[in-house]
């Protein structure tokens, strides 16, 4: 017997958070597999999966029905499917009002729904960020247009009153659903889960529907596609309340009856009721009318033009004047054949208007600009500068949004703009990121919140967060689901059977409960979406409100809002991503040609320097680039070392070159090789072995490999004939995931373009296999050229103001590849003076002080910028601090506050020990929440008594430089006056070299280091290989771990944050590494420790302060247990 045909119209994705345990792609799979027609989404509140599920519908052949299941203010639950455009348009308004978004329609319509019971938690005065979306469904009539209405499950409101045996307010409910919906637009929704009460429920729900003359329809309210994945559901539901399976018992569905069936199944369930399928049938043919795939009326702002013009003219006319001004006459001509040809482009592609509104963003980013800086600043940058393929078009470099002249770096146009382009390019531009934030600010009140709003993202699901959330659901301790986390590589949460089998604790247990439950359920668990955030800059503007194209929730920051699709969802739906990029390094360099100026130095124009300066490529090729913009990783240094570049093109390769897509390419060593030979054979042209002759001219500036994006184009079109839409065709398809259809048809072309030019099989092959392992992860040449310049501009400011850009690097953290301590200590060796906080001299950031860096306060822990900020501001009124009575009578300061500040030595200038200090703090400041009202955060004011004091006084030894030490890491997250290395040297066994040894040393000799790990990496390139970057009080060594050390020693070379090596030292190309052949704790050497005496007392080198003795005999494990010192920043990166 045929099954009668059913379309499941009450369905939950992942994107129901916590809720839905299948992802949209596994629930389509599922349906294609039992034959299913259609299929709605309904997901909790939103549409964040909508487009994800409806595309990868309509590549099943299923059509998709948009839907969403709304939470009312009472918590009760409605659902409602878009049957039109107009009725997606309201259902987007509804979601937008449910969340707290920009909403203009009526506040109050007609009579609300009965409630039973109270508003939920986290209404009434929560902000609608914090608040969970409810909606009042006061509103609903006015946005009932084009919206067919599902009555809910089992918390609906009619069900509910079923329940309770209220039939009378049934009836009553739904005839006012039917007042504001219409009759053809209410059904009455059945559910069969075999949950007690359903059979009573559908029957009376069916007679009611009867009563009214209403149609009734079957739905599953399906949570996941198959049956076992019930388990995965149960632990969201215990890991959304923040507990175990058993606490979240309650909550948790009362069955596994919630998957997606067969409609055999379904009409077994429902056989007394036949009807209940037929219903489903027909609104699925009813809803066919809106396809989300296709039927979405965005529209990009247009740019206004007076009477008789077009964008196309007005853009023609601000390009032609700003190329007389940019280009001398002996350069006019190729620039002008150039711009003609990118005009022809705009114009075809009509982007003309895009263009142009890019330009007056620029222009409204000025305003900020100058708003920030303030009117008498003379920094004259630009408020930002463009990156990716957009820096290889001239149009950009003319209207301002480029840096970079596209002509002068040969940077080609087809990757931003060609022919046969389907979509619109990409522009992105790079802020500093105070201005950033204004500007975003600035765009919304432009074009309104229901315009305009910030694409979302979705973190996900990978190892470490699947096992310690999953673990705790299941129970698991703590301890344990730490440590796997930290032991475990930083990959897919399926990979977590493999890693556990790596550790010999863990691997035994793998087959037993509940450790197999973890494995099995992490694994299911990956690639969910856990939550919503901001994506890191891309807004979408419209002209058409786009609160009706896709809901709009606040964001987490005042007045800004999300709309609730990612990138791809964004992209697949047509809208046009502006992208407002933070840069730190531009913060950073505003911030450090302030301070030259501040400190009494010449103003500097950056784009007036002298981009051939010697000095500083010598810097650059010693490696000497902690801090610098994009070539300061361990990876980068190691390559400046054996690529030795000497002008600015050198630095466009170095940017590119570090990159997964050449060293999967396998560009990287060969292109070394070439310079090398260049290096020893100077004045010689250097001929590369291209696989072909056709790709000399493509592959002759990289000497004969692929660095750039650019350059599959450029192979693809000398190679096969490609045209420049065909070659970024094939570059696209190559850096995404594309059907295997997809990839093999551009394969065919591929190879019947390269026959016809008379290129053999092998070598296709070959080519199409390198950028294959190329395409993914390499950087446009314009993107590289973009970030070269500021990388170079960044080794000046380092190279001729190490004070001041080393102090602007402390004020923009977190950024770059370092933490601050590393960063300290690398100013340090470069001769500039770190200087502690100071309550009398500090500002709330860091300062240059007659040459020297003061660590601003807001460095401090627990004090925080708002009381740093109050502590200068009453020195700033009232004068200096006196005493520290003083200081804790005029700022009130929470305890913590104020013993950091003293025991990190901000208050040393009174002329207190430090343990003096903090007695006296004990005597100045309330009990800590003692007394009437008083908090932690709200400390009260003692009042004076006239008491004797003289019997508090107390003589205490003061603090050494061990605990000095110590103190700063743990408060300040860096010490200004020590490292740990020069305090422990005198301490460690014979024979251990410093990395300052290290350079005198033989190729090939056994040696021992150590130090404190400042960086772990095990790139996905580097075949298992681990590096870690060691920092001692003379500098950073490279360690090499090969895949049989690290398994032995995992939780040593992963955990620890000071470690002694033995290994052999190698020395090759300029580069010094350690190979390791044994990894131990640097507390392991404790049994050659000597114990400590006043002789070897441990002296920095580099004392701000010269400290007092410490005592023969001090806490001798505090010394040997380093863990409590050590920086967080030594977890891998």
């Amino acid at each position: 017997m045929i099954a009668p045909p059913y379309v499941e119209l009450h369905l939950h994705t992942a994107y129901s958070f916590l809720d839905g345990a299948s992802l949209p792609e596994e629930l389509i799979g599922r349906a294609a597999e039992l034959g299913y027609q259609a299929l709605a989404v309904t997901d909790h509140d939103g549409l964040h999966g909508a487009m994800e599920f409806a595309r990868a519908a309509r590549a099943a052949d299923i059509a998709p029905i948009t839907g969403a299941e709304l939470t009312l203010l009472d918590g009760s639950h409605l659902t409602l499917l878009a049957e039109t455009p107009i009725g997606y348009a309201n259902l987007c308004r509804l979601i937008t009002a449910a969340h707290g978004g920009p909403y203009d329609g009526p506040l109050r319509h007609g009579e609300a729904l009965p409630r039973l019971g109270p508003p939920s938690p986290g209404q009434g005065g929560a902000s609608p960020v914090d608040r969970a979306p409810r909606l009042d469904p006061a509103i609903l009539p006015a946005h009932a247009d084009g919206l067919i209405l599902l009555t809910g499950c089992r918390k609906g409101t009619l069900s509910r009153l079923i329940d309770v045996d209220q039939l009378p307010d049934a009836a009553a409910l739904l005839r006012r659903y039917v007042e504001w919906f219409g009759p053809a637009n209410v059904v009455v929704e059945l559910q069969q889960n075999l949950v007690h009460g359903d059979t009573h429920r559908v029957a009376a729900l069916v007679r009611l529907a009867e009563r009214a003359r209403l149609p009734y329809a079957a739905t599953g309210n399906v949570h996941y596609h198959r049956q076992e994945r019930h388990r995965l559901q149960d632990v969201q539901v215990a890991i959304r309340h923040r507990g175990t399976l058993d606490a979240a018992h309650r909550a948790r569905r009362p069955n596994a009856e919630f998957f997606l069936r067969s409609h055999q199944e379904v009409a077994d369930r429902f056989a007394r009721y036949p009807a209940a399928l037929r219903t489903t049938l027909a609104v699925a043919e009813r809803c066919a009318g809106f396809d989300l795939t296709r039927d979405l009326s965005y529209a990009f702002p247009r740019y206004p033009t007076r009477t008789g013009e077009t964008p196309d003219g007005v853009l023609a006319d601000l390009c032609w004047r700003a190329l007389v001004e940019r280009y001398p006459d002996d350069g006019q001509t190729e620039a002008a054949a150039r711009l003609e040809e990118e005009l022809r482009l705009i114009a075809l592609h009509r982007l003309g208007g895009f263009f142009l509104l890019y330009r007056d963003l620029l222009d409204l980013a000025r305003e900020v600009a100058v708003e920030i800086r303030g009117a008498d600043s003379q920094n004259v940058l630009p408020p930002g500068r463009g990156r990716g393929s957009s820096v290889g078009s001239i149009v950009c470099y003319l209207i301002g949004l480029s840096p970079v002249d596209p002509l002068a770096h040969d940077l080609m146009l087809g990757r931003f703009l060609n022919e046969e382009m389907s979509s619109v390019p990409d522009i992105d531009i790079d802020f500093p990121r105070e201005i950033r934030e204004r500007l975003i600010e600035r765009v919304h009140e432009r074009y309104g919140a229901d315009h305009a709003a910030m694409v979302c993202a979705y973190p996900t699901y990978k190892l470490r967060s699947a096992v310690r959330e999953v673990g705790k659901a299941l129970g698991l301790p703590p301890t344990d689901l730490d440590r796997i986390a930290k032991l475990s590589e930083p990959r897919s949460a399926r990979a977590l059977g493999e890693e556990l089998a790596r550790m010999p604790e863990y691997a035994a247990r793998l087959a037993a409960p509940p450790w197999c439950h973890l494995v099995e359920l992490a694994g299911q668990l990956a690639g969910f979406p856990r939550h919503v955030s901001q994506h890191s800059g891309g807004m979408i503007v419209s002209s058409t409100p786009l609160v009706e194209l896709v809901p709009v929730q606040p964001a987490a920051m005042a007045g800004r809002f999300l709309c609730q699709w990612d990138k791809d969802s964004c992209d697949d739906a047509g809208f046009v991503k502006i992208d407002f990029l933070a840069l730190g390094m531009l913060s950073l360099v505003e911030e450090c040609l302030e301070l030259i100026v501040e400190s009494g130095k010449p103003a500097v124009d950056l784009s007036r320097i002298d981009f051939a300066d010697e000095p500083v490529y010598e810097m650059i090729r010693r490696g000497d680039t902690v801090g610098v913009f994009q070539i300061e990783s361990r990876a980068q240094i190691q390559m400046l070392l054996r690529t030795q570049p000497s002008r600015l093109e050198h630095l466009v390769v170095q940017v590119a070159i570090v990159r997964p897509g050449p060293i999967i390419g396998g560009a990287v060593n060969p292109y070394v090789r070439h310079r090398e030979w260049q290096r020893r054979h100077p004045g010689v042209p250097f001929q590369p072995d291209y696989l072909h002759p056709l790709l000399e001219p493509v592959l002759a500036e990289t000497l004969g490999v692929v660095l750039y994006q650019e350059q599959v184009l450029g192979v693809a079109m000398a190679l096969a004939g490609f045209s420049a839409g065909q070659a970024d065709q094939l570059r696209r398809a190559m850096s995404r995931k594309r059907s295997r259809e997809a990839m093999l048809n551009l394969w065919q072309q591929f190879r019947r373009g390269a026959e016809q030019n008379g290129v053999d099989p092998a070598t296709t092959r070959t080519a199409f296999e390198q950028l294959l392992g190329f395409a993914e992860y390499g950087f446009p040449k314009s993107h590289a050229a973009a970030f070269a310049l500021l990388a170079y501009q960044s080794s000046w400011l380092r190279c001729h103001y190490p004070a001041e850009f080393a102090c602007a690097l402390l004020n923009n953290q977190p950024m770059g590849f370092y933490a601050p301590h590393v960063l300290v200590n690398d100013a340090k060796r470069h001769g500039v003076r770190v200087l502690p906080p100071n309550v009398n001299e500090s500002d709330v950031r860091c300062t240059v002080e007659g040459g020297a860096v003061r660590i601003g306060l807001g460095y401090v822990a627990d004090l925080g910028e708002e009381n740093a900020a109050r502590l200068v501001r009453e020195r700033q009124v009232d004068g200096p601090y006196r005493s520290l009575a003083d200081l804790v009578r005029r700022v009130p300061l929470r305890p913590e506050a104020a013993e950091n500040l003293v025991t990190i030595g901000a208050a040393d200038g009174f002329g207190l020990g430090r343990r003096e200090a903090l007695w006296q703090l004990g005597l100045f400041l309330p009990a800590r929440r003692f007394g009437g009202g008083r908090t932690a955060k709200e400390p009260g004011t003692q009042l004076p008594l006239a008491l004797p004091v003289a019997q508090d006084m107390v003589e205490l030894a003061p603090m050494g430089p061990w605990e000095q030490m110590a103190n700063d890491y743990d408060t300040l997250g860096l010490s200004p006056r020590y490292h740990p290395l020069g305090l422990l040297r005198p301490r460690l066994p014979d024979g251990i070299a410093s990395t300052a040894d290290l350079a005198t040393l033989p190729h090939g000799l056994l040696v021992r280091v150590a130090g404190l790990v400042v960086c772990r990496q095990r790139p996905g390139t580097a075949k298992g290989i681990t590096f870690l970057l060691l920092e001692d009080e003379h500098g950073l060594i490279n360690v090499i771990v090969y895949p049989a050390l690290y398994d032995e020693q995992r939780h040593v070379v992963r955990g620890e944050p000071f470690l002694l090596i033995e290994g052999k030292l190698q020395r090759r190309d300029g580069t010094i590494n350690v190979l390791a052949h044994r990894v131990r704790p640097l507390d392991g050497a404790r049994s050659a420790v000597s114990p400590l005496s006043e002789a070897n007392l441990p002296v920095a080198r580099d004392l701000d302060v010269v400290p007092a003795k410490e005592r023969a005999v001090e806490d001798e494990r505090r010394i040997i247990d380093l863990r409590p010192i050590a920086p967080a920043s030594h977890n891998y990166r």
